[in-house]
């Protein structure tokens, strides 16, 4: 069960205004949530290693490793990698998956023959640089439509680059975030895992025709985020389990007399587990303070927090 944004939102107001505080705009609490729950999936990664050297407790609810591996379920993903063949100085490699098949905007635009331009209206030029942009053309046969790449998306506009096309035909851009964030296991054919090596193990592998990368056994150096598969003579196949990136918290709205009233159609909920809510409206509240600057809500924010953190360690 997910974070509903609107009782957080809701809350936070609440506690700042309690005593005319100051008030925390829509845009900047999207902005505080987006951060906030990517730094709580952060702590995850921390936990698990601590947990890894501790003794666990093999209690129903009281496995903390356990705990921490679920509320990470719904980052989990996996997808293809593409191939880039080699050349003179870098050697073939292989990039990590870009998107998890989740659209995250979509815009269908009905071409007029003599028109090139076409303004953006339910995407934004802002979601179009963080996002692979996928465009296909359909004809009014009704056909699956085809992949179109005469294209630009520049100024919050689509921009023919091969001329107009006839009326009575639909471009349709559809918009996947690219949310890599944590590479898990690379694995070649589907079934075999793929160990990763530093550049110094790999070069010691090599000396030895026992221990040589072979097509049975490869093995892969990962640097900026490239995956580079050794032996050199595998080039298709490939695909790595990964953590990808939460989706950025939303509380739309639309305005009605100077108020803002909550658009739930339009907003995006919280990803994490809704045992993190306590949390998450603390971390929000600790920001909230810097922007209308009350110390007071820092350090009670701050305190709740530390004790968090303490209670978590014992």
């Amino acid at each position: 069960m997910a974070i509903n944004v609107d009782q957080v939102y809701k809350t936070i107001l609440l506690i700042i205004n309690k005593e005319q505080r100051g008030y925390l705009t829509p845009s900047e609490f999207n902005k505080l949530a987006t951060q906030v729950q990517l730094e709580i999936v952060d702590t995850y990664f921390e936990t698990i290693n601590q947990q890894m050297r501790v003794p666990q407790n093999d209690s129903e609810y009281g496995d903390r490793y356990k705990n921490v591996q679920e509320k990470l379920d719904v980052f989990k993903t996996i997808g293809s990698c593409a191939y880039t063949a080699p050349n003179n100085t870098v050697p073939g490699y292989f990039t990590t998956p870009s998107s998890s098949g989740v659209a995250s905007g979509t815009q269908t635009i009905a071409t007029l023959t003599s028109e090139v331009s076409y303004p953006l209206t339910t995407i934004t030029q802002a979601q179009v640089e963080t996002s692979s942009v996928f465009v296909t053309l359909e004809t009014p046969t009704g056909s699956a439509g085809t992949a179109y790449a005469n294209f630009t998306i520049t100024g919050g506009a689509l921009q023919l680059t091969s001329g107009a096309i006839a009326t009575g035909n639909t471009l349709r851009i559809v918009l996947y975030p690219k949310d890599f964030y944590k590479l898990g296991t690379v694995f070649y054919k589907e079934d075999r895992a793929v160990e990763m090596v530093r550049r110094n193990e790999l070069a010691l592998m090599k000396l030895s025709p026992i221990t040589k990368p072979s097509e049975y056994f490869p093995v892969f150096v990962y640097e900026n985020s490239r995956i580079i598969i050794h032996p050199q003579t595998i080039n298709s196949s490939i695909e790595a389990t990964y953590i990808r990136k939460p989706s950025d918290v939303i509380w739309n709205f639309s305005s009605t007399a100077g108020y803002y009233v909550w658009d739930p159609a339009n907003s995006v909920d919280f990803e994490l587990d809704i045992t993190e809510q306590t949390n998450v409206i603390l971390q929000i509240l600790q920001y909230a303070g810097i922007i209308i600057k009350d110390p007071m809500i820092i350090q009670a924010a701050t305190a709740e927090i530390q004790q968090e953190k303490q209670n978590e360690r014992n």
